[in-house]
């Protein structure tokens, strides 16, 4: 095929760059659009992370103008990113590509992979790991297994061909990564976790739903930035956000939010524990096609109505309170709130849990969840 890969240096070539999961995808009836303007702000000067980091984009394009333009067609893309914070905590000079996409042409694959790759190793990198846009609070990991049924909000989805691709260049498998699945209805726990509930009560914890408006919604964010940054601190490949970061993602997802699954534990009225849950928005956002504009928030309204099923993004709990049985109490009360009458769930996602965290996936596996999609990230030395 005549191709060619070029640095994104223009205004043109962005939007090509935002082009192109839409020609990908095109007939792919899993997959969700993400909203256009989102992945553009990753880009913007604005974005906190070029306060740590930098990065560099490119598209791969046809040697012929895509039909009724004057323009090539772009058919590929990726991104290299340098974060800065992720090496100091790594101790090693590591960078990462993501933002990947690619028709199924190995020869263009393995043309924008060494670009990102050459450039990261004139940085100074010596490894290189991804998928991973930026960092990995952000969208990460390929789909190895499981693609029969579209992603849940926030999670990632790529044809079956990107891990293939990537094996065949060398890459070799960095970590697995699961989602569960969780049917709800007419869906029991079992009596240790009311039994955990009722432990972590007299042990002088209180629960209570996520705030959602004014300076209680403000509040609770904070809380809940501390709480990530002291849970997750160890997290793998994983670096703490900026509160602003923090702040901003939050307020993005405030009118997603479903109260009734997402309870807090507090002790002493310092936040200790929460379970993350949010209705599946994709499956609305699948019919907006990656645009909110007037007709799509018309759509966007419309469909929510069919929202019959949730994720649970994270389940936290400080390590002095888990003796306490506060992550057993959340889990009742996260999967309590969904059963609850009138609410239309009918099963949810625990996503995504790393192959080595036992502690979680031994939780997750006695209340029920089955694994049913794998993800991995790659690794290769440079």
């Amino acid at each position: 095929m005549d191709f060619q890969v070029v640095p994104v240096t223009t205004a043109n070539q962005q939007e090509q760059f935002l082009d192109v999961p839409s020609y990908i995808y095109a007939g792919d009836p899993n997959w969700v659009a993400p909203l256009r303007s989102d992945v553009a702000k990753k880009f913007a000067p604005s974005n906190p992370f070029f306060q740590y980091g930098q990065l560099k984009q490119w598209i791969a394009v046809r040697g012929e103008p895509a039909t009724g333009s004057n323009q090539l067609q772009a058919i590929g893309r990726i991104v290299a990113a340098v974060n800065d914070r992720l090496i100091q905590k790594e101790r090693c000079n590591i960078g990462l590509v993501g933002f990947f996409e690619c028709i199924e042409d190995f020869q263009v694959a393995q043309a924008l992979v060494n670009a990102a790759c050459a450039w990261l190793k004139q940085q100074g990198m010596s490894q290189v790991r991804g998928p991973i846009d930026l960092s990995t609070h952000n969208n990460c990991l390929f789909l190895v297994d499981g693609f029969d049924s579209p992603p849940m909000i926030m999670m990632p989805y790529n044809p079956p061909y990107y891990p293939k691709f990537f094996e065949q260049m060398g890459w070799q498998k960095a970590k697995d990564a699961y989602a569960y699945d969780f049917p709800l209805t007419d869906r029991q726990l079992t009596a240790q976790f009311e039994k955990g509930y009722q432990i972590a009560l007299k042990a002088g914890v209180t629960f209570r739903p996520i705030r959602t408006k004014g300076d209680g919604f403000t509040e609770d964010v904070i809380g809940l930035y501390n709480l990530f940054t002291r849970a997750f601190d160890l997290n793998w490949s994983s670096t703490a956000r900026t509160q602003e970061e923090f702040m901003e993602e939050a307020k993005s997802l405030q009118t997603l939010v479903d109260p009734d699954v997402f309870p807090i534990a507090e002790y002493n009225g310092e936040m200790i524990g929460f379970w993350m849950g949010l209705p599946d928005y994709n499956i609305p956002l699948k019919r907006v096609k990656g645009k909110l504009d007037f007709w799509g928030i018309l759509k966007f309204l419309w469909y929510k109505r069919q929202i019959n099923q949730g994720r649970v993004l994270a389940i936290a709990c400080l390590p002095e309170f888990r003796r306490k049985m506060v992550p057993l109490g959340l889990i009742h009360l996260g999967l309590q709130g969904g059963q609850k009458k009138g609410k239309p769930y009918q099963r949810a996602e625990l996503s995504w849990v790393y192959e080595d965290n036992f502690p979680s996936r031994k939780l997750i596996e006695a209340s029920g969840g089955k694994i049913y999609k794998t993800y991995r990230i790659y690794e290769k030395s440079l």
